[in-house]
């Protein structure tokens, strides 16, 4: 592939910074929405709460909440998205009664909610729970230490949504620093919350009686970032990545320059040649600024093309490894340690087969096999690709990669 791709909005950081219009009447715009499908699910699922949501521009939403009911929520909508455990962060921010369903999302394993729960019950909510939903009812909800049990980047942003609008300090112990966290914090900033330490995984935030409006645009994505650039890798030719926050993706960037990745970065941008003379290499997964869990399914199709033995290791998901069973069919030589751990030999070449995306960065890991396989690979239920990477055959066409969206 040939040419230049520009990096859209942060998927991952599109919910939180959607979800906090609710914490104002005042009205928020939001720029560089990404155009992928859990977007679109948080706004409807916002809409049917009684948001108003007007389109602006191509990636501009304006968004109004100032006559919100909860009993008006889609169900069905939230039961298709992981973003969807936010709204529980800004409806207890906001209101004090209300019912939401189980949330969705990939099939990376068990994610349960249980940090979030705890944190909301320690500022004050009363939660019940049945098989179809959680009720919330809270009669008052007061700033106080909150200690997370792992770096939840959720669990985080819920605690955040909250305590900006409850009475006194909470500090979060165990705070995820992501990008989108980061994000959200300048955006509730912006809107008039008191936040200290952002980036850092201790956050101070002084509770204020109510938000104002703001103009905000979401952070440019750095795993739509890192796909481009291991696709760049892993195909002919020569690919320039525009619209890259490079300090977002420092050790990731680092990890490939190991591995013999040929690319160079300039501002805002990375310059990636085709890579053929890559080297084995271990890689873990680690939270925030540690290697992107959401990266990791992205570098193995290069790793089958490296020489020797490489170890990939994911400690927060137990089903997060599937997808390496699929890459097996196309000829990967792949062994499974453990639910967490394996093995990958290379260098082997790949043969194009039917394979099943099992969540969005397993698809575009896919997407990347493909690329690099000889022959046709067909890739279903691409609809969780399409949850993540906004028409990805489209802009990959551009590049000259011969791949199609087919319905079947």
């Amino acid at each position: 592939m040939a040419g230049e791709i520009e990096v859209r909005g942060y998927k991952n950081a599109a919910g939180a910074i959607l979800i906090a219009a609710l914490l104002t009447e005042k009205e928020v715009v939001v720029d560089n929405i990404p155009l992928v499908e859990d977007a679109f699910n948080t706004i409807e699922v916002l809409k049917s709460l009684g948001v108003k949501a007007d389109w602006q521009g191509e990636r501009t939403l304006k968004l109004k909440a100032d006559s919100v009911d909860p009993t008006k929520m889609d169900f069905k909508r939230i039961s298709k998205t992981r973003l969807s455990v936010l709204l529980m962060g800004g409806l207890l921010g906001r209101f004090r009664s209300f019912k939401i369903p189980h949330p969705g999302g990939d099939r990376i394993g068990l994610r349960p909610i249980s940090t979030h729960l705890e944190a909301f019950r320690k500022l004050g909510a009363e939660i019940s729970e049945t098989s179809d939903f959680y009720e919330f009812k809270a009669r008052e909800l007061v700033g106080r230490e909150i200690i997370l049990k792992e770096f939840s980047v959720t669990a985080t942003e819920n605690v955040m949504l909250v305590a900006v609008l409850s009475k006194g300090k909470t500090i979060i112990k165990g705070a995820a620093a992501e990008p989108q966290v980061q994000d959200l914090a300048e955006m509730l900033m912006e809107m008039g919350a008191k936040i200290k330490g952002q980036g850092t995984h201790t956050l101070s935030i002084s509770g204020v009686k109510y938000l104002n409006g703001t103009r905000h645009a979401i952070v440019s994505d750095p795993l739509e970032a890192g796909t481009f650039i291991v696709a760049g890798a892993a195909t002919p030719g020569t690919l320039k990545v525009t619209k890259v926050r490079l300090d977002h993706l420092d050790i990731f960037l680092d990890k490939l320059e190991e591995i013999g990745v040929d690319f160079k970065k300039e501002k805002e941008a990375v310059i990636v040649n085709y890579s053929p003379k890559l080297r084995a290499a271990k890689i873990q997964a680690l939270p925030y600024p540690g290697f992107p869990t959401d990266l990791l399914p992205i570098v193995v199709p290069l790793l089958t093309q490296a020489q020797g033995k490489s170890l990939i290791h994911d400690p927060l998901y137990e089903n997060r490894l599937n997808y390496t069973q699929e890459l097996r069919k196309m000829g990967a030589d792949i062994e499974l340690v453990d639910p967490h751990r394996a093995f990958i030999f290379g260098k082997t070449p790949l043969h194009g087969v039917r394979i099943e995306s099992w969540d969005i960065r397993a698809g575009a890991s896919l997407v990347i096999a493909g690329l690099l396989a000889e022959g046709q690979t067909t890739i279903e239920n691409i609809y969780q690709i399409d949850r993540g990477y906004e028409k990805i055959e489209e802009r990959l066409q551009k590049l000259g990669a011969d791949i199609k969206r087919v319905n079947e």
